[in-house]
């Protein structure tokens, strides 16, 4: 399932990717839902046809998580998995996510995302940051298995549990934590979840100092949404992370990144923090 706004090329390079899959073709159908763009992408569809079982479908504009729910309720396959139109699958990805899915009838997966533009200061940072959330969420996981979350544009779900949990909340407008609230209730029906390092994407997101900083910003206005979802649920308040867990995430790039470069990273490490931060109050403000 790949819900997709404005970005042809981005799909077209995603498609190509799933038709190298390693995956038998007549096991798996690609759905893709174009959340009212404006760019034409009947050709791009077409021209997979041959190797894929693909359906395009069409929405007004209503965001990431109305496309996800839509393309859920037009597949007819037992296990929904999920991924973004800037996203390219690795051959093995969905022989990897069957394999889980099989072994774990009833578990949410998550699998590894790669930055696919490691010359990107940026989008190496922004990868950082997910890749920083997981191992954090991987040294507390113990005995209660995974405590995090999962990013949505690597996500296999069994459709028994997407219904029950009434899949994504449309009132998140933005593509920023849609997933983590979808996680959140997830666990908080009682449903397990489990990393799978081994189905891998690669994410081709190419950000410059102004989309870096409108991502967070983003990221930051989807934090009120969760914690707005959070309360109307009954749930506990999150509570704040200690500072060592900031501190070790501006760290992270001088463990697991290149060395010449990773002061930057870090430095975009702690503004992202800060935009993120600004985002929250703004939503906040803005809604009371």
């Amino acid at each position: 399932m790949i819900p997709t706004y404005n970005r042809p090329l981005q799909l077209e390079a995603c498609l190509g990717a799933l038709s190298e899959s390693n995956y038998p073709r007549e096991r798996f159908e690609v759905v893709v839902v174009d959340d009212g763009g404006t760019a034409p992408l009947s050709e791009v569809i077409d021209t997979r046809r041959k190797v894929l079982q693909i359906r395009l479908s069409r929405q007004e504009r209503a965001g990431p998580a109305a496309a996800r729910n839509r393309g859920a309720a037009l597949a007819r396959g037992d296990l929904l998995v999920f991924t973004d139109d800037d996203c390219l699958p690795e051959p093995d990805w969905l022989p990897a996510l069957a394999r889980h899915a099989e072994a774990r009838p009833s578990h949410l997966i998550g699998g590894a995302t790669i930055n696919a533009l490691p010359d990107n200061l940026f989008s190496s940072a922004s990868q950082h940051l997910v890749s920083y959330l997981y191992e954090y969420s991987t040294s507390r996981a113990g005995s209660q298995g995974w405590r995090g979350f999962f990013t949505s544009n690597n996500l296999a779900v069994p459709v028994a549990g997407f219904a029950q949990i009434d899949g994504f909340d449309v009132r998140f407008p933005l593509a920023a934590g849609e997933d983590r609230d979808f996680c959140d209730r997830w666990v908080a029906q009682g449903l397990p979840m489990s990393f799978a390092p081994d189905a891998c994407i690669r994410h081709a997101h190419r950000l410059d100092p102004a989309s870096f900083l409108r991502q967070h910003w983003n990221y930051g206005r989807g934090a009120f949404h969760f914690h707005e979802s959070r309360s109307r649920r009954g749930a506990e308040p999150v509570r704040p992370q200690p500072p060592s867990f900031y501190l070790n995430l501006i760290r992270y790039p001088y463990r697991n990144g290149i060395q010449a470069r990773a002061t930057f990273e870090a430095a975009l490490l702690a503004a992202s923090q800060g935009v993120n931060a600004l985002g929250y109050f703004y939503e906040k403000l803005r809604r009371h």
